[in-house]
Order: structure tokens, then sequence, then C-alpha cells
């Protein structure tokens, strides 16, 4: 074998028998890919969830996934090994034809119009949803202890703000008694897609997925012949109207799967987004109260659509929260042919997945990564631009987040809301404790110290 043909093969990280390194990675997968990336370079082999995995680390990888050149990576039979059972042919799960055709017609309920009227929907909502935790009115005098303040778990807190804002703007109603089911629901079918036993076992966590599954299509379908019939311009309504230039529609089916996939983005990620951005300012207070005057400039108690782009302060804060807290740690595809990567051969049928979370606390691309500084993304710095890939909360190419968009409008909804009202703090030696076996939430729900202003 000669020297070239060694640089080819991709070297394999060791792991445990039968499990490979699927332990390390739940508890700790900053650490395993720190570690491996070490010892390996931006490329290798894993054994994950009982099957083979390359990792690819670095914005180099990213952008050879995610702009596909040759068409050579698919989504859907990788994404659907982890999560497909769950949220079966959602529009992250498409690919190529499909996956264009669908995004299309989606495209409907994500235009200008569209987020204008959400973001109508949302604001009286937020008003309410925020205007209800147990916070204690304005004092005149500071409070003498912590003690006196309001705690409150704010990821607890948001997840159902989050929710509460989704159903009213996605379905145009409040929910009642099922909110906690339908909740649960979610978040069961979002673990699920770490489950190490992926069986339905009673109990554990891939049988919980299915259940919570079977929830949300019955939830969904029983809402659709009402949506047909309206002219409302919540998100269910519209994609029951939606269409593309040849007027094809979704079918319900499609449109059970859509709204189930996209109901988990717009409060799971949403949640992630906002508790990180909330436990950054509390942590730099400097900063929380930069954007506040920002807010307090406005002059207005909600946003409207022309206001985003005027909040630079939140702009710079988001993002740099997003790069500390993708709130998709990775992003794996599956090739369908033979591919190269810098000498190194993937074989047709290989699961690659990159990791937005890893390369976004890269020090060659990111100067003292994990210090908080939102001022790296500003128009005299622009960090982000030292790669086009170096920054990817959305991902990019082809399957780049269709509601990105969406996601902007709300956090800032809502974050604007909030400094309006309300001042926040953590103890100084307080480090928010991360679980990272799924979507990267906060173990103890962040408690925050907060009071009304």
């Amino acid at each position: 074998m000669n020297p070239q043909d060694i640089q080819s093969v991709i070297p394999t990280a060791p792991g445990w028998p039968l499990l490979g390194s699927t332990i390390p990675m739940v508890k700790n997968p900053t650490k395993l890919l720190q570690n491996s990336y070490n010892k390996y370079g931006e490329i290798f082999w894993l054994k994950l969830f009982g099957i083979r995995i390359v990792k690819m680390l670095g914005p180099d990888a990213n952008e050879f996934l995610l702009l596909n050149k040759g068409a050579v990576f698919a989504n859907g039979p990788a994404w659907s090994f982890f999560i497909g059972k769950f949220f079966t042919r959602g529009i992250m799960l498409l690919d190529f034809k499909e996956h264009s055709h669908h995004r299309r017609i989606m495209q409907e309920a994500f235009k200008k119009s569209a987020l204008e009227a959400y973001l109508k929907r949302m604001n009286p909502a937020i008003a309410v949803g925020i205007g209800q935790w147990p916070i204690p009115p304005a004092r005149t005098k500071p409070h003498r202890n912590r003690s006196e303040e309001s705690n409150i778990l704010v990821f607890s807190a948001i997840k159902q703000l989050t929710l509460d804002l989704a159903t009213n703007v996605f379905m145009g109603k409040e929910l009642g008694p099922e909110a906690d089911a339908i909740n649960q629901a979610f978040f069961d079918c979002v673990k699920g897609g770490t489950a190490i036993i992926r069986f339905p076992v009673p109990l554990l966590k891939w049988h919980k997925a299915l259940k919570g599954r079977q929830v949300l299509e019955k939830f969904f379908h029983a809402q659709i012949a009402d949506k047909k019939q309206s002219q409302s311009n919540d998100m269910l309504s519209v994609l029951c109207r939606a269409e593309n230039e040849v007027g094809e529609r979704f079918s319900d089916e499609d449109i059970v799967n859509h709204m189930i996939f996209l109901m988990m983005a717009a409060h799971d990620t949403t949640t992630i987004t906002l508790t990180s951005i909330i436990y950054q300012l509390a942590k730099h207070p400097a900063w929380q109260e930069r954007v506040r005057q920002e807010s307090i400039a406005l002059g207005k108690s909600v946003i409207g659509y022309s206001d985003l782009d005027q909040l630079e302060g939140i702009t710079l804060v988001m993002k740099e929260a997003l790069r500390l807290c993708a709130p998709v740690p990775a992003l794996p595809r599956m090739t369908v042919e033979d591919c190269e990567y810098k000498g190194f051969h993937i074989p047709k049928g290989t699961i690659v997945s990159i990791s937005p979370y890893f390369t976004h606390a890269m020090e060659t691309y990111w100067p003292n990564p994990y210090h908080f500084d939102p001022d790296r993304f500003a128009k005299h710095r622009r960090e982000d631009k030292v790669h086009p890939y170096a920054w990817i909360p959305f991902g990019g190419g082809a399957h780049k987040c269709i509601g990105l968009h969406f996601a902007d409008l709300q956090v800032k909804a809502i974050l604007h809301q909030m400094l309006l009202k309300y001042r926040w703090s953590v103890d100084p030696d307080y480090r928010m404790p991360m679980d990272l076996s799924a979507l990267p939430t906060p173990r103890d729900k962040l408690p925050l110290h907060m009071e009304a202003i």
C-alpha cells in the first residue's frame, strides 16, 4: 500500500463493545468530539447507536456536506434513523426534487405578508404569557436580598410560552386541557432520537416517542377539515390553502407531517435560543441594559415587522447566543453515491454527520470561543466572515432552515417585551448546566432572579 492509499483510510475512534461511543456521546459530546478531533483530525469513524458514522468537523466539512455538490448526500435516510419514526416526512427529511416541490408550496407560509400576520397574532399573546409569570411588582427601593425577588425556572416558562404561541400562530387557537399532553408528546418525540434501545420497550424513550407521535397525529388530523374552510391567517390554514405555481396542494397526510415537524421546530429550537440569550444577558448585565435601552428607544410596547432590523443590539446578542448554543447540535446526512473528501474515501450508504456545536467553539475561527462577545458579529469585526460555514445555526444549502426569519421575529418579539417589563440576574458563580443528550437544554431549567421594572 502506497502512502496515498494509507492517507485515504478514514481513522476509526475506538469505543465500547456493541455500544461504541454512544454513552460518551450522550454524556458529553463536546468532550468526545474534541478528544477525537485532537487525535484524528477533521474526519473519523465513530460507532453510535449501533451503527458506524463518519464524523466530519470544521467549516470545510460543513461546506462540503451542506452545499452537497453532485447531490451525493441525502437528508431523509440519515435523519430517519434518528427521528423518522416520530417526525415522518417533515420538510427536513425530504430530498432532491420532492424536497424542492414541498418547499415551494411551504414558502407560502413564510412569505413577508404571512410573517407580518403572525407577528400581529403573536404580540398580544406574548403580553398575556409573560404577564402571568409570578414576578413581584416593581418597588421604589431596591430589594435588600435575593430572597425578596422572584425565582423563576425560565426554561419551563419560555417553553410553555412558545408552545402557546405556536398553537396560536400555527393553528389559530389556544390549547385547553390537552396542552400538557401535546407538550409532553413533542418532548418525547425529540428525546426518542437519542434512544439507545431502539425498540418499543414500555416506559423507555423509543416507546414514549412512538406514543407521542400518535398523540400528535390524532390532534392535527382533527383540525384539518375546519381549516380547509377557513380564511384565517394561522399557519395551518395557510398550509391547507397553499399551492405551487401549477396549483398543486398538500395532502392531509402532508399537512399533518409538516405541522408536527414545524411545531416542534418552532417551539423547541426557539425555546433553546431564548433560554441561551436570557442566560447570557443575566450573566452580562451591561449587555442586558444595552439592549433594554435599545428597546426603550424604539418607543413601542410591542414591535412591528419593520422594527426587526432596528434592533441591532438584540441581533448581535442573538447571533452570539446561537454560536454558543446551536439549537441543533449535529446535522446528519447519508451518502447516496461514493464520494471523496480531502483524499478520504466515503462509501455509498454511509451516515455522515457535522457538528455546528463543535464548529462554533473552534478557537481557530473564534478567538476566546467560550466568552460571550456579541460584538464579534458587529460590522467592524464580523468574525463569522472568516469562513462562510463557520457559523451555521440554521444549516445551509438547499435544506437551510425554512423558518429562520420566523425564528428571528419570534425571539425579538418576546425579548423586546421582556426587556421592557422585567430585569433579571443569576448569582455571579452560577453556570448553566447543559444536557446535550438530545437538543441542548439546561438540566436545572435555568432558575433566574427576576423582578418587574
